[in-house]
Order: C-alpha cells, then structure tokens, then sequence
C-alpha cells in the first residue's frame, strides 16, 4: 500500500482534512484482522492496479463460504455462495459438488475481498470529501464485519442440511421429463 499524509488533527487549530493515509483508510474499512488482510493484498497490486494472484483463505474454505462472505459485507457473493452448492448438488446429483465450491472459496476469497475493499475505498474517497470523524465513520459501516452473521449462518446450516438431505432423497432429476411435468409413474392395473 502506498501511503501518503496522513490526516490533520483538528486540534490545535489546524483545518479537518480528509484521511489522506491509504493504509489507515484500509484498516478501518477492512476492521478485525487488518493486518493479515493488508499483508495478503499486497500480491494483488501492481502499480496500484487490481491483479489477480493465487492465495488461500482457510475460513472462507473451511467453513460455509457464504458466511465469511457475508461476514464481509460481501452480499452478492454471499448469495452466489449460497445458492451455488446446492443449485449443483441438485443438478448433478453429486454431494461432492460443494467441496468444489468451498474450493473455489478458499482459492479466490483474498482477491473478491480485495476488490470489494479497493472499490469501496475509491467511491468513499471519489464522493466524499468530508472530516476525518465522519471518513473514519463511513469506513467502518461500509466497511467491516457483520458479528451477528453467526447466527444467520446457524439459521441457514441448518436449512442447507436440511434441503440437501431431501435432494438426496429425491436423487437427482429426471432430465427426460421437459420442465413442469411430473416424472411417469408407475399405475397398478386392477386384476380382473
């Protein structure tokens, strides 16, 4: 990170100016475990320009991905993380397929983060011109952690648990029935 003036107090007369220290900026809007982020993120940019580089989240892979991104702030990716898995477990027929997405996760989570970080960061700072109190304030509710996110999550686990279990007992769909219809069954004939 590059790391420019950083702000000026408001005490002792000196003018309120916006955070100038991008570093401070992306601690606050990163919160809890700024330091490893900052660390990581440095493999994503190259003359300060976003770039893709393989790195491993372990809780994004070891837990539900879609909670750490939620966790994050991260919605869209949350859904997409929620729905993925079992959207392909149903369609394949295959449990397996969510260890597919948890790796997935776990591969490319550092880099979404990272650039949900820059983009935020560069809004607040393209739109926002305002005193250090209020730049620190908008950075920690744009940016930051969901806490009550363990208890969603708990809600959801159970429901996910739940549908995949009804998926597998179903098993998967009839691929020869268009949509919409229900699969032939088998009708007993009334013995003469």
């Amino acid at each position: 990170m590059e790391v420019t003036a950083s702000a000026e107090s408001v005490a002792g007369g000196t003018t309120a100016q916006p955070i100038q220290d991008q570093e401070t900026l992306w601690r606050l809007f990163i919160g809890p475990n700024a330091d490893y982020y900052l660390n990581v993120f440095k493999k994503f940019s190259a003359n300060g320009q976003p770039r893709f580089a393989l790195s491993w989240n372990w809780p994004a892979f070891l837990y539900i991905s879609f909670l750490w991104f939620l966790y994050r702030k991260m919605y869209l990716h949350a859904f997409v993380y929620a729905v993925g898995p079992m959207v392909s477990t149903y369609l394949t027929g295959d449990v397996s397929a969510g260890i597919v997405w948890s790796v997935m996760a776990g591969a490319t989570a550092n880099y979404l983060y990272y650039w949900h970080c820059w983009e935020h960061i560069g809004e607040m700072k393209r739109t926002s011109r305002m005193d250090p109190a209020a730049q620190e304030a908008a950075a920690k509710e744009s940016g930051g952690v969901q806490p009550y996110v363990i208890w969603v999550g708990i809600i959801f686990y159970v429901i996910f648990l739940a549908t995949l279990v009804k998926m597998i007992q179903e098993g998967p769909p009839d691929l020869d029935q268009p949509p919409g219809r229900p699969a032939k069954q088998a009708t007993m004939q009334p013995q003469a």
